[in-house]
C-alpha cells in the first residue's frame, strides 16, 4: 500500500503525509514528531525555532515578486487522536499508521488515520520544500497538543510570530471557509464508594456496548449518534429494581471523541437474575430500534463471567446511576445567529468504576462563553448532588467571526473564480486554535479551511483524495493572491 499512497496526487502532499504518519505523535507525546519537524526545517536550510512548550516555527522568505505581500502564518497541529477498534492489535507509541486507499478515500486499518491535522501539516511541509510555488513570506507554525488541551496554542508567546494573516489548515469540509469556532472546558467528577463483598448466591455478567460510530465530539455532536456511556447507564437505570451490584465500568476514552464502547461487570442475585436479563434484553432491543437508522452496527449484549470479589455499595450505586442519567449529553442549544450551527453542547466522554473510585470526564463546548459556563455549572450541580467532587480545567476561548476581513474577501473571490460556486462561510462547533492564538495576536486576520475528512477522532476516519487535490490547488491560488502590505 505504501507505493500506492506515494503515487497519489498531489504527490508531494501525500508523500509528506505518509512520512509524517510513520512518526508516533499522540497528544502530549510529540517529542519524536517535534524532532522530525526540526530536522525537516534545518535540512531545507530554513530558520527553525522551537519555543518553550515545543511549538515549531519554520520561516521561509517570499518568492521573487511576492516580497511586498503580507506575511502569512500557515498553521496546523502536530498531534493526532489515538483511537482504535477493540479488536485491533496496534501500539500507537511505536508503530506508524497503517494506511490504505479505498476508492476516493484514504483510510487506516482499525485506527484513526491522523488526517486531522496531518494533511494540513503535510501541505505546509510541501510549500516549505518547494522551489516553484509562488508565495509571500511564510511562517509555518506547527503546534503541539491541540487535541487534549491546546497547550501549544496557549503557551505561544505574543512575540513569536510576526505575520499579518493566519491560515489554519484544520477544518474538514472543502466547501467551507471557517471564520469562528467554539470554546471549551473540561469537567471532571470524582467520588469514592464502599466496596461490598460478593456472596455466593449470585451470578456475574459482562455487559458490552460496541459497534457505535463515535466521531468528533464537536463536529459530529449534532448527528445524534449513540454515546456508549449514556446507553450503558440507561440499561443500568432501567434494571435498578433487580438487586444487582456494579463491580467495574470502563466506558469511552478521550474527551473529544464520542464514546463508541463501554463495558461493565455486574453481579446479580440468583433470585432475580432471570427478571434482570429479561428487562435488560427488552431495553436493549428498544435502544437498537431507536438507533437503527444512525447506528446500524450497534451491539448490546450480556454474558456470564467470573464472579469478582467486590461490588459498589447500593446507596452510592443508585446515586451514581441517577447522576449520569441526569447529566446532559449532546446538543444543548443551537445558534440563533448562524443557521445549523451548534452553539453549546456536552460530551460525557469517559466513565470508569473500580477499586472504590468513580470518575467521569466531560467536554463542554460553546461559541458563547456564558452559555458554556451555564452548561458547565449545570453539570457541576448534577454531579455534586450525586456526591462527586467536581473540577473545571483546560478552558479555552472561542473565536469570534470577522466577516469584514480582507483575507476572507480574497479567499471568497478566489474560490468563486476557481470552482464557479460560492463557498460556505461558517463557524464550527469545534475547538480551533484560532480563538486562543487571537488572544495574543488580536490584530491578525484568521481563516480556517481544509480538505474533506469524515469520522475524525474515530477508527472510521477517512480523507477524500479528490478533496485533498481541490484543497491543495485552492491553497496555492490563495497564496498567489495574498494582499499587499
Amino acid at each position: 500500500m505504501k507505493n500506492e499512497i506515494l503515487q497519489l496526487s498531489p504527490q508531494n502532499v501525500f508523500t509528506n503525509f505518509y512520512q509524517l504518519n510513520q512518526i508516533p505523535r499522540g497528544s502530549k507525546k510529540e517529542e519524536a514528531v517535534v524532532d522530525f519537524m526540526v530536522e525537516f526545517g534545518k535540512k531545507l536550510g530554513l530558520e527553525t525555532l522551537v519555543d518553550d512548550v515545543q511549538n515549531v516555527l519554520i520561516k521561509k522568505p517570499a518568492t521573487v515578486g511576492m516580497e511586498n505581500r503580507k506575511t502569512v502564518v500557515l498553521q496546523s497541529h502536530l498531534d493526532m487522536v489515538h483511537q482504535k477498534n477493540a479488536t485491533t492489535n496496534f501500539d500507537f507509541n511505536t508503530q506508524g499508521i497503517d494506511m490504505y486507499v479505498d476508492g476516493d478515500w484514504l483510510r487506516a486499518k482499525g485506527t484513526t488515520l491522523g488526517a486531522d491535522n496531518g494533511l494540513g501539516v503535510a501541505a505546509i511541509m510541501s510549500i516549505l520544500e518547494s522551489s516553484d510555488i509562488a508565495h509571500p513570506a511564510i511562517e509555518a507554525l506547527f503546534t503541539i497538543d491541540e487535541e487534549t488541551g491546546m497547550t501549544g496554542a496557549k503557551g505561544l508567546k505574543a512575540n513569536f510570530l510576526s505575520g499579518d494573516i493566519l491560515l489554519n489548515l484544520d477544518t474538514e469540509n472543502d466547501a467551507e471557509i471557517d471564520v469562528g469556532c467554539a470554546g471549551g472546558i473540561d469537567i471532571s467528577a470524582k467520588r469514592s464508594y464502599t466496596e461490598t463483598a460478593v456472596n455466593n448466591n449470585t451470578t456475574a455478567y459482562q455487559i458490552t456496548i460496541n459497534g457505535l460510530s463515535g466521531g468528533h465530539s464537536g463536529m459530529d455532536i449534532h448527528l445524534g449518534l449513540g454515546n456508549a456511556n449514556k446507553i450503558l447507564n440507561r440499561l443500568l437505570y432501567e434494571t435498578l429494581p433487580f438487586n444487582y451490584g456494579i463491580s467495574t465500568i470502563n466506558g469511552g476514552g478521550l474527551r473529544n471523541a464520542i464514546p463508541r464502547e463501554s463495558f461493565a461487570t455486574v453481579v446479580v442475585s440468583n433470585t432475580t437474575k432471570n427478571d434482570f436479563i429479561a428487562k435488560f434484553n427488552t431495553v436493549a432491543n428498544d435502544i437498537k430500534i431507536e438507533f437503527e437508522t444512525l447506528e446500524k452496527s450497534l451491539n448490546i449484549y450480556i454474558s456470564e463471567t467470573q464472579l469478582p470479589a467486590t461490588t459498589m455499595d447500593l446507596e452510592t450505586q443508585k446515586k451514581f446511576i441517577k447522576t449520569v442519567y441526569a447529566a446532559h449529553n449532546g446538543v444543548y442549544r443551537m445558534s440563533p445567529d448562524m443557521e445549523n450551527l451548534v452553539e453549546t453542547s456536552n460530551n460525557i466522554a469517559r466513565v470508569t468504576v473500580g477499586e472504590g473510585t468513580i470518575e467521569i470526564a466531560c467536554l463542554t463546548r460553546s461559541s458563547v462563553e456564558t452559555s458554556k459556563m451555564d452548561v458547565a455549572n449545570a453539570l457541576r450541580a448534577a454531579f455534586e448532588l450525586g456526591g462527586f467532587e467536581v473540577t473545571f480545567s483546560g478552558a479555552y476561548p472561542g473565536w469570534k467571526p470577522n466577516m469584514n476581513s480582507s483575507i476572507l474577501k480574497t479567499m471568497t473571490t478566489v474560490y468563486e473564480a476557481m470552482f464557479q460556486s460560492k463557498p460556505n462561510v461558517v463557524a464550527c462547533h469545534a475547538g480551533l486554535e484560532c480563538g486562543i492564538l487571537g488572544t495574543n495576536y488580536p490584530d491578525m486576520e484568521m481563516i480556517s479551511f481544509g480538505p474533506t475528512i469524515l469520522g475524525a477522532h474515530s477508527p472510521d476516519e477517512k480523507a477524500s483524495i479528490r478533496s485533498t487535490q481541490k484543497f491543495w490547488s485552492y491553497l496555492l491560488e490563495v497564496l498567489k493572491n495574498i494582499p499587499q502590505k
